[in-house]
C-alpha cells in the first residue's frame, strides 16, 4: 500500500503540475483571482482523488466515502480526457499561432491633414499583436477546447452509467444442448460494483430490467459490490426481487475478496441468490451449470476448483460455467466446459482502457471460441471508481442457448 501510494503521488503530482501549467498558468495574469482559483482547485482535486482511492481501504466512515467518491473519482475521468486533449492541441498549437500570425496584419497609416503652422506629427499605426497576446489567445483556445472536450465526454459518460445498463441479446449454439432447451435465456449481469456512488436505486434498475427480459435462470457473475454488508447491505437489497423460474446464481468476483466475500456469500444467500463456490447443479432444460471462486480468492484459499466444480459429471451433457474473470478459460476448455460466462474487464470502461484489458484477458468483451468451448465476457452493468463509460456501454445480456437438434 505504502509503494502503491508513493508511484501515485508521483504521476498525480506529474499529471497535474501539467494540467496546471496549460489549464491556469498559461491562460490568466500572474497574481490574479483566476490563478489563485485555479491552482486551489488544481491542488485539492487530486487529494480527493486520493481519497476516493483509499478511503475504503483504510476503514473511513462510509459518509465520509461517499462525500469524497464523486467530486474524486469524477475528476479522474475529466483528467484523462483533459491530458489527452491537450495532448492532441499540443500538435495544434503551432499551426494555430501560424495562423493567428498572418491574420494579424497591420493596417495602412491614414494621412492626417493639419494647418502649415503646426508641425505634422504621424499617428502611429497599430502594431501587430505582441507575440505575448497571440501565445494567450492561442494558450485560451487550446485550453478552453480541451476542457470542453473532457467535460462533454465524461458528462456522456456518467449519463449512461446513471441511466442504467442496457439489455442485449447473444445467440449461442451448443452441440449437446437438447432440443426441449432450445430458446433457453440466461440472464448474465456481472460487475454491478455498488458502492459509495451507485447505490440502491442502481441496484433496482438493474433488478426492473432483468426481470422485465423474463429469463429462465439469471447468473450475477462477480463484483456485486466494492464495500461491507454493514454499509451496502441496503444497496443490494433489492436483489432479492430477481425472479427467474430456475431460479439466480452468484459467483464471487475479486471485489468482494476486498469487501468479506464470506459475509456477501452468506448475505446474497439470504436475498435468495444460490452461490455456486466451486460447484455444480443439474438444470431440468437439460444442461449442468456451475461456478468457481475468483482467482483472487487463492490467498485466502478460496480460489477456483474445478475438479470439484466439474468433476465426475456426465460429459455428454453440455455444461455452463459461471467464472467472473475471462482469465480461466483455457481451464474451463480443458475440464470440457461447453460455454463460459463471464465479466471483469468492463470492456476497458474508458477509451482507451480497453487497450490495457486486451493485454491481461483473452477476451475483454463478446463471444469467441476457444476449441470447443465459447466464452462470453459481459462488460458489467455498473462501473469501478469513475461512474463513467467512454467507447464501453454497460449491458446486462440476455444469452440464448440454441441447440443444434432444432
Amino acid at each position: 500500500m505504502v509503494v502503491f501510494l508513493l508511484v501515485l503521488v508521483v504521476l498525480l503530482g506529474a499529471v497535474h503540475w501539467y494540467v496546471w501549467r496549460r489549464l491556469v498558468r498559461d491562460v490568466t495574469e500572474a497574481g490574479s483571482r483566476g490563478r489563485r482559483v485555479g491552482t486551489a482547485a488544481v491542488v485539492a482535486l487530486p487529494v480527493l482523488s486520493v481519497g476516493a482511492l483509499v478511503s475504503s481501504r483504510v476503514g473511513a466512515p462510509f459518509v465520509v466515502q461517499q462525500v469524497v467518491a464523486w467530486p474524486g473519482f469524477l475528476w479522474l475521468a475529466v483528467l484523462l480526457y483533459l491530458v489527452l486533449a491537450l495532448a492532441v492541441g499540443e500538435a495544434v498549437r503551432p499551426l494555430l499561432r501560424a495562423w493567428v500570425a498572418r491574420r494579424a496584419v497591420a493596417p495602412d497609416p491614414v494621412p492626417v491633414s493639419v494647418p502649415v503652422s503646426v508641425p505634422a506629427v504621424e499617428e502611429p499605426a497599430e502594431a501587430v499583436p505582441a507575440e505575448v497576446s497571440r501565445r494567450l489567445f492561442v494558450s485560451r483556445v487550446v485550453a478552453g477546447s480541451a476542457a470542453a472536450v473532457a467535460v462533454g465526454t465524461v458528462g456522456y459518460g456518467t449519463y449512461g452509467v446513471l441511466r442504467g445498463p442496457r439489455v442485449k441479446r447473444v445467440t449461442v449454439p451448443l452441440a449437446k444442448i437438447p432440443r426441449a432447451a432450445h430458446g433457453y435465456r440466461i440472464a448474465v449481469v456481472s460487475d454491478i460494483h455498488l458502492g459509495p456512488v451507485l447505490g440502491r436505486a442502481h441496484t433496482q434498475r438493474i433488478v426492473d430490467s432483468i426481470n422485465a427480459a423474463q429469463p429462465d435462470l439469471i447468473a450475477v457473475v462477480g463484483d456485486l459490490v466494492d464495500g461491507t454488508v454493514e454499509n451496502l447491505g441496503p444497496a443490494a437489497e433489492p436483489l432479492a426481487r430477481l425472479r427467474a423460474r430456475h431460479g439466480s446464481f452468484f459467483v464471487t468476483g475479486n471485489h468482494e475478496y476486498f469487501s468479506g466475500a464470506d459475509a456477501w456469500v452468506d448475505h446474497v444467500r439470504e436475498l435468495g441468490l444460490r452461490p455456486l463456490r466451486n460447484a455444480r447443479v443439474e438444470i431440468p432444460a437439460g444442461f449442468d451449470l456451475a461456478g468457481v471462486d475468483d482467482v483472487a480468492g487463492e490467498s485466502e484459499g478460496q480460489g477456483p476448483d474445478f475438479g470439484r466444480a466439474l468433476g465426475d459429471r456426465d460429459r455428454a451433457r453440455a455444461a455452463v460455467l459461471l467464472a467472473h474473470q475471462p482469465i480461466v478459460i483455457h481451464d474451463a476448455v480443458r475440464h470440457g466446459v461447453d460455454l463460459q460466462l463471464s465479466g471483469h474487464t468492463h470492456g476497458g470502461q474508458l477509451w482507451p482502457g480497453n487497450y490495457l484489458a486486451e493485454l491481461a484477458n483473452p477476451t475483454v468483451a463478446g463471444l469467441e471460441r476457444y476449441g470447443d468451448t465459447q466464452l462470453y465476457v459481459s462488460r458489467g452493468a455498473g462501473a469501478w471508481g469513475p461512474p463513467v463509460r467512454v467507447g464501453a456501454p454497460s449491458d446486462i445480456t440476455i444469452v440464448e442457448l440454441a441447440s443444434k437438434q432444432a
